[in-house]
């Protein structure tokens, strides 16, 4: 299927590795020209050696940190006028109520809610002078599913979601279209991570923290990477323009809810 995004600038956050590389890479599979954002220049030149060598069209690169005004001003001005944004910035780490004081919070918010607004917002009113805007936000299956050790990334991730289906309302007449990606049990560096955590709360090696990853999930595996990036690369194509303000689960169909 011709997704009808060939020469569409697509910006993808955090897309030096993991799921935003991913997207990346599907979207320049699709035409697009991608500008790839990192804090790390060798990491993310990297990546567009990849996507180069997979696609054969170089990403441009926006060295900047998403975490911070400065860095999110030096994206936009390298990334301007964007067709297609991604939102996507590493979670906060797991923890326990008491872990967290004030500052955990912000830093949670920050990143994971109020960068991504920014974007949005920053973005959005081009796209709907040319009538054409997808924007597709990379949150969590713990939006739906909360889990008290995962409360940073439950409340910012929510609060995102929330601004979107409230903005969407207003800009899909204009044919710009904002969904959100809800990832879990996907095996990129975030489930290494959690393998590890595994085997030190538990006492097991990492064969069989990888093997209780993949028991716990409907599909009897861990997803792929691709697998989300082309779901993402759909929400972006000219076909999805009556898609909007909703949340695609992306998780081997392990949520056990209805709606």
């Amino acid at each position: 299927m011709d997704l009808g995004l060939l020469g569409r600038r697509a910006l993808v956050c955090a897309s030096s590795r993991g799921l935003g590389l991913a997207c990346a890479s599907a979207l320049a599979r699709e035409g697009c020209d991608v500008i790839l954002n990192g804090r790390d220049a060798g990491r993310l030149a990297a990546a567009a050696d990849e996507i180069e060598r997979l696609h054969g069209r170089r990403p441009a690169l926006a060295v900047a940190d998403l975490n911070i005004a400065s860095g999110r001003a030096a994206l936009l001005e390298i990334a301007a006028g964007p067709d297609i944004l991604v939102t996507n910035n590493a979670g906060p780490p797991p923890g326990k109520l008491g872990d967290w004081d004030h500052l955990a919070w912000l830093a949670a918010l920050e990143a994971n809610m109020l960068a991504p607004i920014e974007l949005i917002t920053a973005v959005i009113g081009s796209m709907r002078k040319r009538r054409f805007g997808r924007i597709v936000n990379i949150t969590s299956a713990v939006v739906k599913s909360p889990r008290l050790g995962l409360s940073l990334s439950t409340t910012a991730r929510t609060g995102l979601t929330a601004f979107c289906k409230g903005l969407q309302r207003e800009v899909v007449a204009d044919n710009v279209t904002i969904n959100n990606l809800l990832p879990q049990h996907i095996d990129t560096g975030r489930q290494l991570e959690m393998a590890q955590r595994m085997m030190r709360d538990r006492g097991i090696s990492f064969e069989e923290a990888r093997a209780l990853q993949a028991r716990i999930v409907r599909a009897g595996r861990l997803g792929r990477p691709e697998e989300l990036a082309d779901a993402c690369a759909f929400l972006c194509s000219a076909q999805a323009a009556f898609i909007s303000g909703q949340n695609l689960q992306v998780d081997g169909g392990s949520y056990d809810g209805l709606i």
